[in-house]
């Protein structure tokens, strides 16, 4: 329907001056709404983030007129397009994100559409109140995106889907009206009904949505039909079409039906995609918080059929969630640097093989009360030869399994190459009774087809989450896309089931909607969607009249890209391929109250181009479909990277391992190489040779850069912001410091060595950093290692080239990490290890210099990587093989609050640090639940960048500091995160190894 080529540039900019809001219309942002979670892509006429319901009545009346869709969005992760589209994408996930009312005494909530659902949850918390519905996209997804797609989750066994808990909504019409939906009893209905049809021809839309809606009802052939050819009742996972059969079994047709629920509209809307009506506000039920006690029975089962069996023993003893992870999704796990730790409680098969896991969620209000549950069905599953190991798992534990479980989605990109799990026939529900015959039908289509499939999710709701491995980029694999559909509806109709289970229909089921429900039905739902949505602007083309399922797929069928040659190593992959991982489910969008690093500017913008997901879909748009020679040169890639600030929180977080501050490092040099290096650029990555210059006359330098007048002048000469701070210089340079210090005190420091006749001897990185402007803490880190009993020598070495990487000079950076591993290779050891003081610096030997170094010295640069450690990973270390005692440290009480590095939170761990810290007994430390600090090396200095590195600081780590009183230590590995804690509250944080120096006795 949309007259997208019809719309001109001149009604857009119109459009645009009328909104509250904003209007998009550009290239960029046009093509990072082009997709979502799915395999479809189709460009959006625009995209239009409202900032009031005014602004969302002018849309509809564009749309109107101009014969255009609206395409309601939030979080974008639908997994079949329903949020891809020709029309205008409609975004609400900025603005509208109020909790309006909760009550309490009543366990109702009124929220906008746009709130997350974990943050409306922890909103209800002090109210021992809950909202039951749990997506694996929980921290992200928005409760309107949950009733448009009648989302369910882990725990449907006991709270059901969306639609359960919607009470009412309000919502603009598609003629403009507003319009309020909730229950009615029946007086009410019939009486709505009734003051209708006396309105004749002056019945407006809302009349006419009522009429036509009673008229489907009250037919006894519809009701025959739907009775006849919808799921079956036991199927409580039902997204198929519209929920005619939700509507029927209600007090108005089942009069004598006592337990009949009462007629509310809002079961029809629950799970209508957005194609009926515009949602702005949302009444949910609410139900109290869930057991104080959560035990998970981790069932290890030899194959995927035991579990399915095993999982119909597990319900008769009320478990919240059965959930299966199978051998496919683990294995995918063990490549992620997050996900492998939350494998701890894998255990192989005797066959040396990885199990599939049937999670058994068996929350109850005491420990004692899982344990007896647990041992009970332990032993039941045991009699009857099902499962081989049985762990039960509480308190900490259980945040790791369900963490693991829902990164699944994210996991399964892993997988090297082309070929990838598609979500295609991954939503289909049958009775949990019939899953395990189900299945075994299933999989033997796939045999017959030459295929397999990934088994994961809902085991306890009959809806396992079925993902065939495809290549979508080749004819064969368009192929069996539509094949394996079309099969698997058959499957699923033979059995009565739900082809969608929670995922929607979209343009991915729409299609096969008939087959399901039968071809009078089908005509039912069109003239629900002909009479609610007249003009046919509310995303058309979803649950009715879809276009094939196997059209506007992302890849296009055999399209050739040229071979990309790069200064990284991309392992088993291309760059492009890297970029592909990325499948949209959408982590990047999680906001700080969620936790975690990624993604630091969308935490502070809330704008789509903000996140990792926008940098990795811009760069595999560009690279597939630029016609430059130079794919990579492209302004549209350097907008949507420009406030990446390659903290690198994506490359631990990101469940497909999609490191976009690599892309970032990657596509600067390519771009430099077209366009030269802009002079700030080369500043920044030359700081170790410009800084070195300065330190001959360190005086002259720090008076500008004490003066506020000259710093601000000096600031704006070079490109950076006039308030922020600049790190002085010392009046001399740790390396002078330390070969003065070496050769005066050798036989005294080996005097100070614990008692130990003999120092083993460590090797310290003496960084760029730490050598010009932080030589105190260089100094304090190296008396603090010779007081522990060590010989610190700094061998012969050029900087980290860590300068050079964040800005993209991957040439000089190479040169750099090669001369390093030729001078480091043969004397660093597992016993002898490289120490660094500045996470950034020497994690670049672990996570850079393998993949950037040339072939000859990768092996070299591999075992560098092993043993080059942080300060606090090497003392951590120590600690664990008792070779540093706490007899050495004071007994007084400190409380210590610590800032994680970004880096060294992605690359290794902020546990070291926790243990060093906490060496002396009676200091306790706290991790600040902080992500990135903002200033991301030079970041946070530059003029453009200035404000939104400060507004990322004030998300969760300066109100944190501030409220700290002056006792309590504030510590952060990283010299810029000491920084910008610095400028953002005037507190000083110290780096660990001084807390620690401090601390001794």
């Amino acid at each position: 329907m949309d007259a997208q080529s019809s719309v001109t540039n001149t009604e857009l900019k119109t459009l645009a001056t009328l909104l509250e809001g904003d209007l998009f219309f550009d290239n960029t942002i046009r093509t990072l709404y082009a997709t979502d979670a799915s395999a479809y892509r189709e460009m959006p006429l625009a995209v239009a983030i409202p900032r009031s319901e005014s602004d969302i009545k002018k849309l509809i009346a564009f749309a109107r007129e101009n014969k255009v869709s609206l395409i309601p969005r939030t979080a974008g992760t639908s997994l079949a397009g329903q949020v891809v589209g020709s029309g205008i994408v409609v975004d609400v996930s900025k603005n509208f994100t109020k909790i309006l009312e909760i009550n309490a005494a009543e366990k109702w909530a009124r929220v906008q559409p746009g709130v997350v659902r974990d943050e409306l949850n922890m909103a209800l918390k002090p109210y021992g109140l809950y909202y039951g519905p749990e997506t694996s996209t929980a921290n992200r997804a928005m409760i309107g995106g949950m009733v448009g797609n009648n989302s369910c989750g882990s725990n449907s066994i006991v709270y059901g889907s969306a639609r359960e808990h919607t009470l009412e909504v309000k919502a603009i019409l598609a003629d403009g009206t507003d319009a309020e939906f909730k229950t009615l009893t029946p007086e009410e209905y019939r009486n709505l009904l009734s003051d209708s049809i006396q309105k004749n021809g002056s019945a407006g839309l809302l009349d006419k949505i009522y009429l036509k809606t009673d008229e489907i009802l009250a037919s006894e052939e519809n009701q025959a039909e739907i009775r006849k050819n919808f799921p079956k009742p036991t199927v409580e996972r039902r997204n198929t079409g519209y929920a005619l059969d939700m509507l029927l079994n209600t007090k108005p047709y089942l009069p004598e039906q006592e337990d009949a629920k009462p007629f509310n509209m809002c079961s029809l809307i629950a799970g209508s995609e957005g194609t009926l009506c515009f949602l702005t506000e949302i009444k949910v039920n609410l139900v109290p918080t869930p057991p104080k006690t959560q035990g998970l029975v981790c069932i290890h089962c030899n194959s995927i059929d035991e579990a399915l069996r095993a999982t119909v023993l597990t319900l008769k003893y009320g478990p919240h969630a059965v959930e299966l992870i199978d051998d496919y999704v683990l294995e995918c796990a063990m490549l992620n640097v997050e996900q492998k730790k939350n494998a701890f409680f894998v255990k192989n098969k005797p066959d040396g093989t990885i199990p599939a896991i049937l999670v058994v969620d068996l929350s109850r209000e005491t420990t004692a009360e899982v344990e007896e549950l647990a041992a009970q069905m332990t032993a039941e599953l045991t009699e009857a030869g099902m499962g081989f190991h049985y762990p039960l798992l509480f308190g900490d534990d259980t945040k790791k399994i369900w963490t693991l479980r829902k990164a699944g989605l994210g996991l399964l990109s892993n997988i090297p190459g082309d070929e990838k799990a598609v979500a295609v026939i991954e939503d289909t529900a049958v009775d949990v009774y019939d899953q395990p015959e189900y299945i075994r039908d299933f999989n033997e289509i796939l045999k017959k087809n030459g295929m397999s499939a990934v088994h994961y999710a809902h085991a306890g709701t009959g809806e396992l989450h079925l993902r065939p491995i495809i290549n979508l980029k080749t004819s064969e694999g368009h192929r069996q896309f539509r094949m394996i559909a079309e099969e698997i509806a058959d499957l699923v109709k033979k059995y009565d089931g739900s082809l969608s289970g929670e995922h929607g229909d979209g343009r991915l089921r729409g299609e096969f909607i008939p087959k399901m429900v039968g071809e009078h039905n089908y005509q039912l739902f069109r003239e629900i969607k002909k009479t609610w949505d007249p003009d046919n602007i509310f995303n058309p083309g979803k649950i009715v009249d879809t276009a094939p399922m196997d059209t506007f797929l992302r890849y296009e069928a055999d399209h050739k890209t040229p071979e990309f040659k790069t200064y990284f190593r991309f392992h088993d992959q291309d760059i492009l391929q890297h970029a592909e991982q990325c499948n949209g489910s959408g982590d990047c969008r999680k906001t700080q109250l969620s936790g975690g690093t990624m993604c630091p500017s969308f935490m502070a913008t809330r704008n789509e181009k903000d996140t990792t997901r926008a940098r990795a879909n811009i760069l595999r748009e560009m690279l597939t479909h630029s016609p430059k020679e130079n794919r990579f040169d492209n302004k549209e890639i350097k907008e949507v990277y420009d406030l990446c600030l390659a903290c690198k929180g994506c490359k631990g977080e990101c469940p497909s391992n999609v490191d976009v501050a690599k892309l970032k490092m990657e596509f600067l040099q390519q771009y430099h190489d077209e366009h030269g290096v802009p002079m700030r650029s080369w500043l920044v990555g030359n700081f170790s040779k410009m800084t070195g210059l300065a330190s001959y006359v360190p005086w002259a330098y720090n008076a500008i850069y004490k003066t506020a007048p000259l710093r601000k002048i000096a600031n704006q000469i070079v490109g950076f912001h006039p308030e922020r701070t600049m790190p002085l210089l010392h009046s001399t340079t740790l390396l002078s410091w330390w070969k003065n210090h070496h050769k005066k005190n050798e036989e005294l420091r080996i005097k100070n060595t614990a008692g130990s006749s003999h120092a083993k001897r460590v090797y310290l990185f003496c960084d760029e950093f730490t050598n010009y402007n932080d030589v105190e803490i260089g100094k304090t880190s190296i008396l603090t290692l010779e007081k522990l009993g060590y010989e610190v020598v700094i061998p012969k070495h050029g900087p980290s080239g860590r300068p050079q990487l964040s800005k993209g000079l991957l040439k000089d950076a190479k040169k750099i990490a090669e001369e390093n591993i030729r001078l480091l290779r043969d004397v660093i050891s597992y016993d002898m290890p490289l120490v660094g003081i500045e996470p950034s610096a020497i994690l670049t030997f672990r996570d850079e210099y393998p993949d950037l170094v040339s072939d000859e010295l990768v092996e070299d640069a591999k075992k560098l990587a092993q043993n080059a450690l942080q300060f606090d990973e090497f003392v951590a270390r120590e600690i664990e093989l008792k070779r540093i005692s706490k007899d050495l440290f004071t007994k007084e009480k400190k409380l210590i609050k610590l800032h994680g590095h970004c880096q060294q939170k992605a690359i290794s761990s902020m546990v070291p640090t926790k243990k060093m810290l906490s060496l002396p007994e009676n200091y306790t430390v706290q991790l600040i639940p902080s992500g990135c600090c903002g200033m991301a090396g030079s970041f946070g200095y530059e003029k453009e960048h200035y404000d939104i590195s400060m507004q990322i600081g004030e998300l969760v780590l300066f109100p944190t500091v501030r409220q700290q009183p002056e006792e309590v230590i504030i510590a952060a590995p990283g010299t810029s995160c000491r920084h910008q804690i610095h400028d953002g509250t005037g507190r000083k944080a110290m780096h660990p190894a001084e807390i620690l120096w401090e601390a001794m006795v």
